[in-house]
């Protein structure tokens, strides 16, 4: 194995996140010149009908593995995640009269809450800081109001490690989800949301594109003044070419939903993967004896992304130098928690997950 191939292997860094080998043979080689045109992918204009037909195959992947009907449109946009924060608001909530709910179960939906503040009145349905984010609500915890303007919740955070396992919320109530750093990682029911966004950098691709599946009877009701880029109706009618697009981005993405597709065989032999990984995982950090301590609660545990402490900085510390040496790579944690995190996304093999397994145990024997 070259070098360079393992080293992206042993990437566990929180996004962007490591690729598919397949997928990254394949962009080096549209990069020097997409084998159906001649010409690098990088030079190919957005309005040729080659790109039009990228776009239309990603969607159709996209709708093949979530099983998602025509009920849904699916837009390529920019400004990731966090424009979504204020798009969301500005069609749902802006002029409603009505109260926004929102979970605060981390950094990311915490984030979220600002921007919606903006645009009319939002209660938070329920904070996990006092308890550090370690956890997520009990179905108990939580009150829905049947009147709200919609809820809106964080999937999985990146950052604390917690992911949801059920999905809250009333169904009569407009649901939104940022699914960011868990979608396409597992099977789920579509069909139980009405808008749902996700930035390519964890498991679709690059950075500089976010999908975005929002239910079309909500486009019935955009209030007035919206600006035009801030439209979902403009990206619809335009689709996802209303302006200048990341070619590049969403070409990465159609490639990963092809390898989604025909190399895994779809999202539960995709969850299957992940949950092994994050069982060994896991495993190693409970094994140790308290030596490796993870963030978050036992049954909130993200699949994607493992968040651990260890007895002392000056350890954690020798943890970081002495995997940077071993060939490991962006385990650092978020600046705002610190600690080790591993992201384990899709493409991270298991192998490399037994890697740094190994690596584990052996650092705390020597400890």
């Amino acid at each position: 194995m070259h070098t360079t191939e393992l080293n992206n292997q042993l990437n566990f860094s929180g996004g962007p996140g490591v690729l598919p080998e397949s997928v990254l043979a394949a962009t080096r080689q549209a990069i020097e010149a997409v084998p159906e045109v001649g010409l690098s992918l990088l030079g190919i204009s957005h309005r040729s009908q080659w790109f039009a037909e990228v776009v239309a195959e990603a969607e159709r992947n996209i709708r093949t593995l979530l099983g998602l009907s025509d009920d849904f449109a699916v837009l390529f946009l920019q400004g990731g995640a966090t424009l979504q924060f204020s798009m969301v608001p500005m069609l749902l909530l802006r002029g409603s009269g009505k109260t926004a709910e929102y979970l605060r179960t981390g950094y990311w939906s915490s984030k979220s809450i600002p921007d919606a503040q903006n645009e009319g009145a939002v209660r938070v349905l329920w904070d996990g800081e006092a308890e550090g984010f370690r956890r997520l609500p009990a179905p108990a915890e939580l009150q829905h109001s049947p009147d709200a303007a919609y809820l809106h919740y964080v999937s999985n955070e990146t950052v604390e490690g917690v992911q949801f396992k059920t999905i809250p919320g009333l169904d009569s109530v407009t649901r939104v989800c940022d699914m960011s750093s868990d979608f396409l990682s597992r099977p789920f029911d579509p069909e139980r949301f009405d808008l749902i966004y996700a930035h390519a950098q964890k498991n679709l691709g690059p950075a500089g594109v976010t999908v975005v599946l929002i239910r079309r009877a909500l486009l019935e009701r955009v209030p007035p003044g919206l600006p035009s880029m801030l439209d979902y109706r403009s990206h619809l009618q335009a689709h996802s070419i209303y302006n200048t697009p990341p070619v590049f981005a969403i070409y990465v993405v159609l490639l990963v939903s092809r390898w989604l597709l025909n190399d895994i065989g779809g999202l539960a032999s995709m969850a299957a993967i992940n949950q092994q990984k994050a069982a060994a995982l896991y495993g190693a950090i409970d094994a140790s004896g308290g030596f490796y301590e993870g963030w978050a609660a036992p049954a909130d545990r993200s699949l994607m992304n493992v968040a651990f402490r260890l007895p002392t900085p000056e350890r954690e510390a020798a943890f970081l130098r002495e995997s940077a040496a071993a060939g490991f790579s962006g385990l650092a944690g978020h600046r705002s928690l610190g600690g080790i995190r591993a992201s384990i996304y899709n493409a991270m093999t298991p192998q490399a997950v037994a890697m740094l397994c190994d690596f584990m145990r052996e650092f705390a024997r020597k400890a």
